[in-house]
């Protein structure tokens, strides 16, 4: 996670001080705040001088932010545990996002319905700017998602299967913009990290309107998608499912054909506000 530590500014005559703009400043502090915020987030609960120390930032200015934060109810002060958790207004923004976001329920009750034929954990996603964002998923005890995909999911699209697509339905300068703030990185041995070599699979992927990954994401775990496109044919979401790979070389005529169908039902609903499933 990138912190936003004070950094002395050794400009100038060799001196060292804290010789940033009153614009620099007010950024820096924004920046800071949304450190905390991110760092209280991924802890559960956190004391402020342990926000000191990850973050690097001097407890005094930690004790300013944390204040400014529980004053406008994004963080919460529980004083009997010396401790800071997410506040109120955290819940609502993140309540606003999902109505914002999350599919509709003809295309839930799709992905629903292909969790339930395939017997495989079953997702939708879908642009939000350059981002490629997870917004429904369907799975079950038996049958349960890959870790750590989950709602709002944006990351390592050139390791998923959704991924894939939705980067294969990008053109060249939107592959650039999003490349620019993503890197390739590895999360298995078997992800691609090269661009010339992604650039080469996306060309296959868009050909076919298909991606398969290989444990390029999770080690023994396969994943496969299909893009969901508007009337002008353009990919504007993607289905896709997954299962242990061992069972991926049994099955994938059957994966293809049921994605195939399961997203132009989710085509066809986006495209005119109905959808029909195969079974009800």
């Amino acid at each position: 996670m990138s912190t936003a530590a004070y950094r002395p500014d050794q400009r100038g005559s060799g001196e060292t001080g804290w010789r940033t703009t009153a614009r620099e400043e007010g950024v820096a502090t924004l920046q800071r705040a949304f450190a905390v915020l991110e760092e209280v987030s991924a802890s559960g609960s956190i004391s402020a001088r342990e926000l000191s120390e990850r973050l690097s930032i001097p407890l005094p200015s930690v004790y300013r932010l944390l204040n400014e934060l529980v004053a406008a109810g994004y963080l919460v002060h529980l004083r009997a545990e010396h401790s800071f958790e997410l506040g109120h207004k955290v819940f609502g923004l993140g309540l606003s996002l999902q109505r914002r976001i999350v599919a509709p329920s003809p295309v839930r009750r799709v992905i629903d319905e292909l969790h339930r034929t395939l017997g495989m954990a079953a997702y939708f996603a879908v642009y939000r700017g350059l981002d490629v964002v997870l917004t429904y998923l369907s799975d079950c005890p038996s049958h349960p998602r890959l870790t750590p995909l989950r709602f709002g999911f944006h990351e390592a699209a050139h390791a998923t299967a959704f991924g894939k697509i939705m980067l294969g339905g990008m053109s060249a300068p939107e592959r650039d913009a999003y490349f620019e703030g993503h890197s390739l990185r590895p999360l298995t041995p078997r992800t691609i990290t090269e661009r010339e070599t992604l650039e080469a699979h996306l060309l296959d992927v868009a050909t076919r309107g298909l991606a398969w990954e290989q444990e390029e994401f999770v080690p023994g775990q396969t994943c496969a998608a299909v893009g969901v496109r508007n009337g002008s044919g353009l990919v504007i979401g993607s289905v896709a499912v997954s299962m242990p790979a061992r069972n991926a070389e049994d099955r994938p005529r059957q994966v293809e054909s049921c994605l195939r169908e399961y997203a132009g039902h989710a085509s066809r609903y986006l495209r005119s506000g109905s959808t029909q499933l195969g079974s009800p």
